[in-house]
This record gives structure tokens, sequence and C-alpha cells, in this order.
């Protein structure tokens, strides 16, 4: 589209139109996220850029935005941000898509933290600097913490690992500043969306470590036996399945979302390193693929974890396992 006079109006209901023709389910709600950022605006002021015309700029950039969606592109990808909990992200094909399911899995690691902050006390207060060696940033006075978030010293100790776009670890800690985290990842490509995650966190990212590794091994050796609570969302699909969307197998990142020939090489991983590498009473919180719950289960009481107990997504189906170190 070229005119110089069209609105933004126009632009709205021709992204509707191609995009439930291209068989996308929600086509008025992804037109409007589409028009949204192509304008400039928030969600709060665009109606009022209906009826005013498109600069130049914003129809090419609504030009291309569209043609990525109608080609089968994921709109998160296509937006390059997307929401998860507090937290705005920016997204892009390095990095897994955060989806609703993955903040059930971080509100479960908050709902852990608490705990351990009401029954222990955390690891103490360890500086994480002390781990990791990482560069001290000048302190400042730190401003008074949100309520039920810890009084503001950090005495909690978590991780996540597999990281991605660092969706939960930097929610950890930006809702907790009682809590210091440690986020990896064995891929650079990912870390590298983490970083540009973590440079817009403001002061909570003080308390935030991103490092490449796998698993376990990207943690420093200071800190095994004291996380409080380890995070994970791991690759959990067969290699070579073809169970997924096209949606989600064209475009995200394989070494994200295939885990070796039974699609449970990096959960059994997962779960075998939680117990050495957990403070006593500390907890691991692992998403799970669906119907993998009974599985999964007796691995982590085979691993020497208790109390295990699973959650489920918002759509009701098991997806969250917790389990803890025995204290």
């Amino acid at each position: 589209m070229s005119g110089n006079a069209v609105l933004w109006r126009e632009l709205l209901a021709e992204a509707a139109e191609f995009l439930a023709g291209a068989g996308v389910a929600s086509a008025d709600v992804e037109a409007r996220r589409i028009v949204v950022a192509a304008a400039g605006c928030d969600d709060a002021a665009w109606h009022s850029e209906l009826d005013r015309p498109a600069t130049r700029r914003g129809v090419a950039s609504f030009d291309r935005m569209l043609a990525r969606r109608t080609a089968g592109e994921p709109l998160q990808y296509v937006l390059g941000a997307w929401g998860f909990r507090a937290l705005d992200l920016f997204v892009d094909r390095r990095v897994l898509i955060p989806r609703p399911e993955t903040e059930v899995t971080a509100g479960c690691a908050l709902a852990e933290l608490r705990r351990r902050a009401h029954e222990s006390g955390g690891r103490g207060g360890v500086p994480l600097r002390s781990f990791t060696q990482a560069k001290v940033v000048a302190a400042r006075p730190p401003a008074p913490p949100p309520p039920g978030s810890g009084d503001g010293t950090p005495t909690l100790l978590a991780a996540d690992l597999g990281c991605g776009s660092g969706a939960i670890g930097l929610s950890l800690a930006a809702e907790r500043v009682d809590v210091e985290v440690i986020c990896t990842d064995v891929s650079a490509d990912a870390l590298a969306v983490a970083s540009a995650n973590l440079a817009g966190l403001g002061r909570p990212a003080r308390r935030v470590q991103l490092l490449e590794g796998s698993w376990y091994k990207a943690l420093p050796p200071q800190t095994r036996g004291r996380f409080d609570v380890i995070a994970s969302n791991p690759p959990y699909v067969a290699a070579g399945s073809d169970s997924l969307p096209r949606e989600i197998a064209d475009y995200e990142p394989p070494v994200a979302l295939y885990s070796g020939p039974a699609g449970m090489e990096a959960t059994k991983e997962i779960l075998a390193g939680a117990p050495e590498w957990l403070a006593p009473g500390g907890a691991l919180v692992l998403e799970m693929a669906d119907g993998a719950a009974a599985r999964v289960t007796r691995l982590a009481r085979s691993a020497g974890l208790a109390e295990v107990a699973v959650h489920p997504d918002l759509a009701g189906a098991d997806r969250v396992l917790v389990a803890r170190r025995p204290a």
C-alpha cells in the first residue's frame, strides 16, 4: 500500500481481512497488535490514532509486518516483543516465544522463593559476585521493596537453566528484591537476547548473571548445594517428531524445542543433577510436556527429590513439577 492519505482505521481493516484470509484464528486481535506497533503508540492510545493518517514510515512498517505474519511467522517475532508477567520482553527467532504455560512455571518458582524466605532465609546473604567474580556495579540507595517481595536484602539464590529470552529468571529478579539469579543457556544467540532484556530490566539487573553452558555445567562450582530454587523450561519434544504445528517447527529454534530421540533427555539430566545443586529444602521447578507428569514424577523421586507436586497450566493440563531436596 502506498497512499499518502490512508488512515490507520483503513489499515486495521485491511490487516484483519488479510490475516483472516491467511487462516489466522484471532485476526482482529492480531490486526490491532500490528497497527499499534506500526503506529508506534500503546494499547491505551491506539483508538485515538485510528482516524489519523499513517505516516509513510508507518505504512512501510505495517506492510512488512503484515507480509511476515500472513506468511506464517509467529506474531511475537513479527512484533519483536511480547509480554510475560510484568515484563515486556524482546524476542526473535533465536529464542522460544514466551508462553502462558511458562508464566505458570515462573509463578511456581516465585512461590517456592517465598517459602524459602519465610522458612529459612535462604543461603544467608552470600553475594552473587562472590560466586561469579562479576564486576561490581556501583551501589546506589535501594528503592523500597514492593509488598511481599522480600525486605530488599538478597538472601536467596535461584537459577534459570536454559533461560532463552530470560523470561523466568528476569521475572524472579523483577518480582523479588531478595533473590539473586543466574541465567544459563547453551546458545550464545539466546544469551544475546537475554542480555538485551537484562539491559532493559532496570535496578533488578544488578542481581542477575548470564552464563553460557549446558545445564549445570554453566554454573560456578561454588554454587553447588546453594540454590534455593532451580527453574527450567527445557526442550521436551522428541527429535524428528512431526507433532509440532508448522508455526512452531518452522520458526522457533530447534535447540530449544527438541531433546534427543525420546524428548526426555534434558528433563532427565536436570532431575538427576538437582539434588547436588539445590540447598537442603530448595526446590526444582520444571516445566514438562503434555502427558509426561507421571513419568517425570517417578524420575524426580528416583533422583532423591521429595515433596513432589504437579501444577496445572491455565488450560488445566499438568505442566509444572515442583520437587524439593530433603532438608
